[in-house]
């Protein structure tokens, strides 16, 4: 057993609280064990100058760590942009991109802000899958209020994302702070619904791993992932459009 009692193949508690701020047109809040972050998405009439008279949107993403959000304190960004946050930041957009129609979006573009509020481990993983519910929000939201502005609902896929690693040569799930820092292979796993992989990234940081491990790890987030969409879809109320 692991120190919050769950099985090597046993995901943390996960709650999602949606509208959880009120100016967001889409919010959500995410808690995954320990780790909470807030996600909201905001939606601007304007894209990327590569992108004008062009009739395509686009989705971006921010990841922020509050300074108290870990056990001791970190110093805010200000002005340079850590290595980490970019390579988050950046992460989360790929992933929520990669289930939009653009097209269909309009030009318009979809803000995804996550601030960690408070960490655990399992930050990037928690707000790609809370970062997807508060999208879906969002576009309801814009759906409800555009006058006929979407004719097609743009995303029809869901997306969420989960770690994993080895520890003494055995796989476990959805690692927590402790269990990170000591494991011999690191990976996070972001997939749709419909098990299509959008992207793995998998470090040995101690140890090397074979294929066999690969393919375990990739079984056990397919199964750790099946809660997670389920999440989502209760707090959309069954359905994505």
């Amino acid at each position: 057993m692991r120190q919050d009692n769950r099985t090597a193949t046993q995901a943390r508690e996960l709650t999602i609280t949606p509208d959880f701020t009120m100016h967001a047109e889409g919010s959500v809040l995410i808690e995954t064990g320990r780790t909470k972050i807030i996600c909201t998405a905001s939606i601007e009439n304007t894209v990327p100058s590569f992108l004008k008279e062009t009739g395509t949107g686009w989705v971006s993403a921010e990841y922020n760590m509050l300074p108290r959000a870990t056990s001791t304190r970190v110093k805010r960004e200000r002005g340079k942009m850590g290595g980490r946050t970019l390579e988050i930041q950046r992460l989360i957009g790929r992933s929520l991109r990669s289930v939009v129609d653009f097209k269909a979006l309009g030009e318009r573009t979809i803000w995804i802000d996550c601030d960690v509020i408070q960490a655990d481990g399992g930050t990037r993983t928690a707000a790609i899958t809370g970062g997807y519910a508060a999208l879906i929000l969002a576009l309801r939201h814009l759906q409800r209020t555009g006058a006929g502005v979407l004719e097609i609902f743009p995303v029809k896929k869901q997306v969420a994302a989960i770690s994993l690693g080895i520890l003494n040569d055995q796989v476990y799930l959805d690692l927590d702070y402790t269990e990170d820092s000591q494991a011999d292979v690191d990976m996070n796993v972001i997939m749709t619904n419909n098990y299509e992989i959008i992207e793995l990234q998998g470090t040995a940081e101690k140890a090397s791993f074979s294929r066999d491990k690969l393919n375990q790890m990739l079984d056990l987030a397919e199964s750790g992932l099946n809660n997670h969409f389920a999440k989502q879809l209760r707090v959309l109320g069954g359905k994505i459009n």
